[in-house]
């Protein structure tokens, strides 16, 4: 058995074997195939496609590549939940300090911005102090203590996955949906989850633009999961306009607080809500409108607040940025841009002001960019308000003024103004089992 034979047979559009994969992954992680072979094999792989056993076995190799995580000393239900990236989506912030509150471990493993879209651990990192670069000992001993812990991807979590990715990323097959499965599920197969929840985003501002792309990519990561043992569900949620009311990492940090105080902007509620219900029901803790009931309790009462207090203690941050905001980075200019007509907002292109964030310093083109903590938009207009002209219509914070006078230039060129009333748009597109 070689590489070449192996690429031949997939450029062939031949399905390969479980053994086949195995032999691929194990070797390139261990540095014994070169990089050009294996980028012959993605490119063939984005044209010919991968069967459902194709997929999961790809999965099991890359999740095998390195250290699996052993939970089994958990006795609790270990969900997760997976967002495949938007604008101002902040969800698992809010969603796992809930989660943990009703008897359910929340293992997870997050990522780090690149591109147009934001991530977790960037703006866990604005808190000062926390700390993302858990062991596993760490990690484990803190999903112990308190149900829940965020980290990033470990040298010894899915290996392979980080080596494949890079050359993904420079090889033009990020967007290959058995590639993009793989990736996503070997990482949360490896942290010993017994279930998954998965909110694909669809829109402007998602990588997945067609909702038909979306769905498939959902089927094929809900059947890994099946094949594989775990529970999986998938929710198409929209991203044509950011979710929420802020982006920007440390902005996105205190619409968190708010959320978990009870402030939350409506479509940021509904979508941290309807996974959260599918997050208990897969526990088997009762129906969808028991678990709404619940959840709506743990905000009301304090104790999902409390969580996320006791998550960035846990994790070494200061908790007191939950009382004060200023703790947490400060943008040095605020631009508020205004309305040049009256109307009604019929577009807010998720993917321009994502794009435009990144301008602004607060996301990265590469991962060695470094970011601004405390930059980012307030948007205080969204999809069917109606605007007089000179109403407010975003703040724009940052600390270099010719970004700041950039992205001022070019904010209103994602913003569309009519005459004709829309609807807000449906944020909940489909559920998948």
């Amino acid at each position: 058995m070689t590489a070449y034979e192996i690429i031949l047979k997939k450029r062939s559009g031949q399905e390969l074997l479980n053994q086949e994969i195995e032999f691929l992954i194990d070797r390139y992680t261990k540095d014994k195939i070169p990089d050009y072979q294996i980028a012959a094999f993605l490119m063939a792989v984005y044209f010919q496609g991968m069967s459902f056993t194709e997929t999961t076995a790809l999965t099991e190799a890359m999740m095998r590549s390195g250290k699996i995580f052993n939970l089994a000393q958990i006795k609790q239900p270990k969900i997760d939940k997976h967002s495949t990236g938007g604008v101002g989506d902040k969800v698992s912030l809010i969603l796992a300090p809930i989660i943990a509150c009703l008897n359910i471990t929340v293992p997870m493993v997050s990522g780090r911005g690149l591109g147009h879209t934001g991530g977790t651990l960037d703006k866990l990192e604005s808190i000062p102090g926390f700390r993302t670069n858990l062991s596993e000992k760490e990690f484990v001993d803190t999903l112990k203590k308190i149900g829940v812990a965020m980290m990033g991807q470990t040298k010894t979590l899915a290996p392979a996955d980080k080596k494949l990715y890079a050359l993904r990323d420079v090889t033009a097959t990020v967007d290959s949906i058995p590639l993009i499965a793989a990736s996503i599920m070997s990482k949360k197969m490896a942290a010993g989850i017994d279930g998954l929840v998965l909110d694909v985003k669809t829109g402007t501002g998602a990588f997945m633009r067609d909702i038909k792309n979306a769905k498939e990519l959902a089927k094929v990561m809900i059947e890994i999961g099946k094949r594989m043992g775990k529970k999986v569900v998938a929710l198409i949620t929209n991203m044509e306009q950011p979710l929420g009311n802020m982006v920007g990492n440390s902005l996105e940090i205190i619409e968190s607080i708010e959320a978990l105080k009870g402030n939350g902007p409506a479509d940021l509620i509904q979508v941290t809500f309807a996974l959260a219900e599918e997050m208990l029901v897969m526990s088997t803790r009762g129906k969808k409108q028991e678990a709404r009931r619940k959840i709506e309790q743990v905000i009301k009462s304090g104790q999902a607040l409390e969580k996320l207090r006791a998550l960035i203690k846990a994790q070494a941050g200061n908790d007191k940025v939950i009382d004060n905001y200023k703790l947490l980075p400060q943008a040095k200019y605020r631009v508020k841009i205004t309305s040049p007509k009256q109307g009604y907002i019929q577009k807010l292109d998720a993917m321009k002001i994502g794009l435009l964030s990144v301008q602004l310093g607060c996301g990265r083109t590469t991962m060695d960019d470094r970011i601004d903590k405390s930059a980012g938009f307030i948007f205080k207009k969204k999809i069917g308000d109606f605007v007089h002209k000179g109403d407010e219509l975003v703040t724009i914070l940052g600390n270099d003024p010719k970004k700041v006078r950039c992205v001022k230039e070019n904010i209103l060129a994602a913003c569309k103004i009519g005459s004709k009333r829309i609807k807000p748009p449906k944020i909940i597109l489909a559920h998948l089992l």
